[in-house]
C-alpha cells in the first residue's frame, strides 16, 4: 500500500505492533515507508529500546530521565555494540573468501548453569567454539581458579542485571571478548576482576564488585554502561580506550588509574574506537545567555539591576561600571544621569565629576575675575588633561576595553588558539564521556606520561576528582566537579593539557591546582563558591588562565605564590569572599585584561615578593582596596582602570617596590594612591582593610627550588629597582587626597594627572627620605594641591597647580620647589609655615583671592626668581620681619595687569607646566635610574586675539 492510503496516524498505530527486525524491512521499502518508520521514534523505538533487560536509559547515570535526541539512534547503538566484538584484525588477502565462511556458520548458544548445558563455565568453554555465546543463568557462578579466555567468545548474563553473579578471576588470552549483563566479584584470594594484554574486551551493561579490571597494550577495551562499586580500571600504556555512560561509586583509591604513555601499536579495535569517539563526540554547548549576557557586553552597557546577586547573575556593580569611558566625566545624557542616581541610591559613588572643578569658583566674584584672574584655564593642563583624558577613553582605551574584557566562548578561544584546538580534538589513551564518579576518594589518576580526555562527566564527593602528574596530559571538557574535599583538579611534575568549560564549584581547597611545572591551558571554565581559592599556582607552576568565570570564593580568586608564573588574561573575577588575584611568596605572573569586580579584599593583592605584571585590567567595585601592594611587593602595575572601589583606589606598604603607570584611578571611596609605613598601617587604615592576611598556605612550597628554565622577567624585574615609581596615571574624583603619602622610603611620582578629589591632590604627611614630585597635573581639588607635613623631604618640580579648593602648596617640611606653575588656587599660592624650610625658585605664582607666596611662623629657606603675578589682594609676598635673617627673599619679578592681552600672554614662555624636554616619543631619566615616559606640550607661538592658546598633551 502506499502511505497515502490511510492517515499517518493509522500508519503509526499499526507499525507500533512490529518488532525489530519488522520495522528495519518496513524502513528499507520506500523513503514514504522510512518517514513513517522515523516517526515512531518517541513511541515505539522508545519501548524498543527501554523493554531489553541489558539497555539502560541512553543518558544514564547523569541524567537517566533525560530524552535522548533519538530513541531510534540509542537503539542502534546498543544492538551494533553486540555486534562490535566480532570484528577482528583483517584476514590475509589470498584468503579473504574464509571471512565468509565464518560469517555463514551459525554462533552457537551454550546454558551455563542449574539446567542448562553446562554445569560450569570452565566446562562450557571447553567445548565452546570461536564467537560462541555463553548464557550464564540466573545464580551465582563461582570458579575456584583463573578462567582464561583463549579464544572470541561473547559472555551473557539472563535475565535482569543482578541476577546472574559471576565469581572469579578472568584472564584474556584471545583477541576479542565481550560481557554482557554480568555482576562480577574478584575470588577469595585475589582483587583482580579480569585481565587482559593483548585483546580486545567489551563490558555492556555490567557491574563491578570489589575489585579491578587491568587492562594492558596492546590490549584495550570499551565500557558502556556499566557500575563500578569499589572497584577501579587501571590501564597501562593503552593506546585508547572508551568509557561511555559508566557509574563510578565508594572507590577506596583512584576510579580510573592511566599509567604509561599511549601505545603506538593501534589494532582494529583502536581504530574503531577513535571512529567511534569522532562519531559520538559530545557537540559544543551555545554560550549560554549568562556567560553572554551579565559578564560580557554587560560590561560595556549600562544595564542596572536592583539587588546584589551571588552566583552567576548580574550584580549591582554592573550599573555603576559601565564601560570605561565612565572613568571620565562628559556623558550627562538622561539615561546616564538615570543609571548615576540609581549607582547613587545602591552606595556607589556618584561619578558627576564636572561640579568638583567648576564648584570651586564662585558666582559672586566673576566680575572681579575677568579683570585680575589668569585665565589658567586656556594654559593649564587641568581641563586640557581631563579633556584629552576623556577623548583617549573614548576612542584608545574604550576601543581596547570593548575587545579584550570581554568573555570569550570556547568556540572563540578555539578558532584563536590551534593548540587549545588540537588538544581539543586529540584522541589518545583513555576517553571517559558522560560518566558519574561519587562518593570515594578519587576519580581519575593520570600519571607516567599517561594522557586522557573526560568529556561531560560528573565528578561529586570525591577527596580529589582529577590529579594528573609526572608528564601526563588530561584534557576535560564540558565536566562538573563539586563538593570534592581537597582541590578538585590537581596537576603537577610537568602535567599539562586542556581544562575548558567545565563547572568546578563547592570544593574544600582550590578549584584548580597547578604546582611544580605543570603548564595547563585552563579555558571559559565557570569557578566558584569553593572553601578556598578558585585556582591556585605554585611552586614553579605556569599554565595560561584564559576567558574563566571565578566568583564567589572564600578566598583568591586566583593565587599566585611560590614561584608560581601564569598567564592570566580575559577572567571575570567577582564577588570572591577575599582577593580578586593573590600573588605572595617571590611569584610572578602576567596579569592582562580581566575585570576583576566586588571582592571582599583588594582586586589584586601583591605581597612578600611578589612580582607580577599588572597590566590593561577593569578593577572595580570591590569592597576594599582596588590594588593592595603589600610588604616587600613589586611589580609593574600598567594600564589598569581601579574604578569604584570602597577603600583606595591602590593601597601602597613604603617597603614595597612597584612601578605605577598609566592607570585611570577614579571614583574609589577613600585615596587615589596612598602610601603607609609598615608599623603605621594598622593605625591609619580604615578598620577591616589594611594589612590583613590570611589566604591559604602552601604544604609543599617553601622548600620548592627555583626553576632554571623560567621564563624571562618583565623588564621591571631585570634590573634592581631601589625606588617605588608613581608616573602617568590618571588620580581623579576619588572620596579622599589623589596621592597620600605617609612612608619612610623614597617615593618618585612623575607625571600624574591629579584631578578634582575631594580631599587634597598631594598629601606628604610623613616622608623620611625624598619623595620627588615633578611634572604632574595637580588641578581642581577641594582642598590643597600639596601638602607638605613637617619633617617631611620632598622635591616638587616642573608640576602645574592649578585650582585648587584652597592653598596651591603648603609647607611644613623641608626641600626644593622650583619651576612649577601655582595658578589660581582659592587661597594662597604657597604657603610656607611651622618650621618649613624650603628653596623656592623660578616658580610661576599667581593666587586670585590671596598672596602668592606667604611664610608664617619659623619659616626659611630661599625665594627667589620667582614669577608673582598680583592678584586681588594688591599684595604678593608676605614676609614676617621677624625672621628675616632666615629667609632670604631676592630676584622675584612682581606683576600686576593692565590689560586683558597681558593675562593671555603669561604662560607661553615657557610654555604651562608640566612638560618634559624631548618631544612625545622621547624618553628621560630621573632620580634613582628609572625609565620616566616622556609628556610634551605644544603651543603655539604668540598670542591670539581671539581666543585663549591651549596645550596639547602628546
Amino acid at each position: 500500500m502506499e502511505p497515502i492510503d490511510l492517515p499517518a496516524e493509522l500508519w503509526r498505530l499499526i507499525l507500533s505492533h512490529l518488532r525489530l527486525p519488522e520495522l528495519g524491512r518496513c524502513s528499507a521499502v520506500c523513503r514514504a515507508w522510512r518517514q513513517l518508520v522515523l516517526s515512531l521514534d518517541r513511541t515505539r523505538w522508545r519501548q524498543l529500546c527501554l523493554g531489553v533487560l541489558q539497555h539502560r536509559p541512553p543518558s544514564w547515570p547523569n541524567r537517566p530521565a533525560a530524552e535522548p535526541p533519538s530513541w531510534r539512534d540509542a537503539c542502534k547503538q546498543h544492538y551494533l555494540a553486540s555486534k562490535t566484538w566480532t570484528r577482528n584484525m583483517q584476514d590475509p588477502e589470498s584468503s579473504t573468501c574464509l571471512s565468509l565462511f565464518r560469517r555463514r556458520k551459525g554462533r552457537r548458544r551454550l546454558c551455563v548453569g542449574t539446567g542448562g548445558d553446562f554445569s560450569s563455565l570452565r566446562a562450557a568453554l571447553a567445548a565452546a567454539g570461536p564467537y560462541d555465546r555463553l548464557v550464564l543463568l540466573p545464580g551465582v557462578h563461582e570458579e575456584q581458579s583463573e578462567v582464561l579466555l583463549k579464544m572470541p567468545v561473547e559472555l551473557v548474563g539472563q535475565g535482569g542485571l543482578g541476577d546472574v553473579v559471576l565469581r572469579a578471576r578472568v584472564d584474556q588470552h584471545g583477541p576479542t571478548a565481550r560481557l554482557c549483563n554480568l555482576v562480577l566479584l574478584p575470588p577469595h584470594s585475589s582483587s583482580l576482576l579480569y585481565k587482559t594484554t593483548s585483546g580486545y574486551v567489551q563490558f555492556d551493561n555490567c557491574r563491578f564488585e570489589g575489585g579491578q579490571l587491568q587492562i594492558h597494550a596492546p590490549g584495550t577495551c570499551q565500557v558502556k554502561f556499566c557500575t563500578f562499586s569499589r572497584s577501579s580500571i587501571h590501564l597501562h600504556s593503552v593506546a585508547l580506550c572508551v568509557l561511555e555512560n559508566c557509574e563510578f561509586m565508594g572507590s577506596e583509591n583512584a576510579s580510573v588509574t592511566v599509567e604509561g604513555c599511549p601505545s603506538s601499536d593501534c589494532s582494529w579495535a583502536c581504530k574503531h574506537l577513535a571512529m567511534l569517539a569522532k562519531s559520538c563526540a559530545v557537540s559544543w554547548r551555545e554560550p549560554s545567555l549568562a556567560r553572554q549576557d551579565s559578564w560580557g557586553e554587560s560590561l560595556l552597557g549600562l544595564e542596572r539591576t536592583c539587588d546584589v546577586v551571588r552566583g552567576e547573575e548580574q550584580s549591582s556593580f554592573l550599573s555603576v561600571v559601565g564601560t570605561p569611558a565612565l572613568l571620565s566625566s562628559a556623558q550627562k545624557d538622561g539615561e546616564f544621569g538615570e543609571n548615576l542616581r540609581a549607582a547613587e541610591e545602591e552606595g556607589y559613588p556618584a561619578l558627576d565629576s564636572d561640579s568638583s572643578d567648576d564648584d570651586l569658583l564662585c558666582n559672586d566674584e566673576e566680575d572681579a575675575q575677568a579683570a585680575h584672574r589668569l585665565p589658567c584655564r586656556a594654559h593649564s593642563l587641568s581641563h586640557t588633561l581631563a579633556d584629552i583624558t576623556h577623548r583617549r577613553l573614548h576612542s584608545d582605551r574604550l576601543h581596547n576595553f570593548q575587545r579584550h574584557l570581554q568573555l570569550k566562548s570556547l568556540q572563540q578561544e578555539l578558532q584563536q588558539d590551534k593548540e587549545a584546538q588540537s588538544l581539543a580534538n586529540s584522541l589518545h589513551g583513555c576517553v571517559i564521556r558522560q560518566c558519574l564518579f561519587k562518593d570515594g576518594k578519587g576519580g581519575i589518576f593520570i600519571y607516567s606520561q599517561g594522557q586522557a580526555k573526560l568529556e561531560g562527566s560528573i565528578f561529586r564527593d570525591l577527596t580529589y576528582a582529577v590529579r594528573c602528574i609526572q608528564n601526563s596530559k588530561v584534557i576535560m571538557l564540558r565536566n562538573d566537579i563539586h563538593h570534592c574535599k581537597a582541590s578538585g583538579i590537581f596537576l603537577r611534575l610537568s602535567a599539562g593539557g586542556l581544562i575548558a568549560d567545565n563547572s568546578i564549584h563547592s570544593n574544600g581547597e582550590a578549584g584548580v591546582d597547578i604546582r611544580k611545572g605543570a603548564n595547563p591551558l585552563v579555558l571559559c571554565n565557570k569557578i566558584h563558591s569553593g572553601l578556598r581559592s578558585g585556582i591556585v599556582v605554585v611552586g614553579n607552576g605556569k599554565g595560561i588562565i584564559r576567558s574563566n568565570q571565578i566568583y564567589g570564593n572564600k578566598e583568591a580568586g586566583i593565587y599566585i605564590l611560590y614561584n608560581g608564573n601564569p598567564a592570566v588574561s580575559g577572567n571575570h573575577i567577582f564577588q570572591g569572599l577575599a582577593a580578586g588575584i593573590a600573588v605572595n611568596k617571590n611569584r610572578r605572573g602576567h596579569i592582562t585584561g580581566n575585570v576583576i569586580c566586588e571582592n571582599q579584599w583588594g582586586g589584586v593583592d601583591i605581597r612578600h615578593g611578589g612580582n607580577p605584571i599588572l597590566r590593561s585590567n577593569l578593577i572595580s567595585c570591590g569592597y576594599s582596596d582596588g590594588v593592595v601592594v603589600g610588604e616587600r611587593g613589586k611589580g609593574l602595575i600598567e594600564g589598569n582602570a581601579i574604578y569604584g572601589n570602597k577603600g583606595c583606589g591602590v593601597w601602597m606598604m613604603s617597603s614595597s617596590l612597584p612601578h605605577l603607570i598609566n592607570n585611570q584611578i577614579s571614583h574609589n571611596s577613600i585615596y587615589g594612591v596612598a602610601v603607609f609605613c609598615c608599623k603605621d598601617n594598622a593605625g591609619d587604615y580604615p578598620p577591616g582593610q589594611g594589612g590583613i592576611e590570611s589566604f591559604q598556605e602552601d604544604r609543599e612550597g617553601s622548600g620548592v627550588e627555583n626553576d632554571p628554565d623560567s621564563e624571562e622577567e618583565h623588564p621591571a624585574a631585570q634590573c634592581p629597582i631601589s625606588v617605588a615609581l608613581v608616573e602617568l596615571n590618571s588620580i581623579s574624583h576619588n572620596g579622599a587626597a589623589g596621592l597620600h603619602v605617609k612612608s619612610s622610603e623614597a617615593l618618585n611620582i612623575f607625571a600624574n594627572m591629579i584631578h578634582a578629589n575631594s580631599d587634597g591632590g598631594v598629601s606628604v604627611l610623613q616622608s623620611s627620605q625624598l619623595t620627588c614630585i615633578a611634572n604632574n597635573s595637580i588641578s581642581c581639588n577641594s582642598r590643597a594641591g600639596v601638602l607638605v607635613e613637617a619633617e617631611c623631604q620632598v622635591e616638587l618640580r616642573g608640576n602645574g597647580v592649578y585650582e585648587n579648593g584652597s592653598h596651591g602648596i603648603v609647607s611644613k617640611g623641608e626641600g626644593i620647589i622650583t619651576e612649577n606653575d601655582i595658578i589660581d588656587n582659592h587661597q594662597c599660592g604657597l604657603q610656607l609655615l611651622q618650621a618649613a624650610h624650603m628653596k623656592v625658585t623660578k616658580n610661576r605664582i599667581q593666587s586670585f583671592r590671596d598672596y602668592g607666596i606667604a611664610l608664617f611662623d619659623e619659616a626659611k629657606g630661599l625665594v627667589q626668581e620667582n614669577l608673582i603675578f598680583q592678584g586681588r589682594s594688591k599684595k604678593s609676598i608676605l614676609r614676617p620681619i621677624s625672621n628675616a635673617e632666615d629667609c632670604v627673599i631676592q630676584n622675584n619679578v612682581l606683576l600686576s595687569f593692565k590689560k586683558r592681552f597681558d593675562t593671555e600672554c603669561m604662560l607661553t614662555s615657557p610654555s604651562a607646566r608640566p612638560h618634559i624636554e624631548g618631544g612625545a616619543l622621547g624618553s628621560c631619566t630621573v632620580a634613582g635610574g628609572q625609565r620616566v615616559s616622556s609628556v610634551s606640550t605644544r603651543v603655539d607661538e604668540g598670542c591670539h586675539k581671539h581666543g585663549s592658546v591651549f596645550c596639547t598633551v602628546l
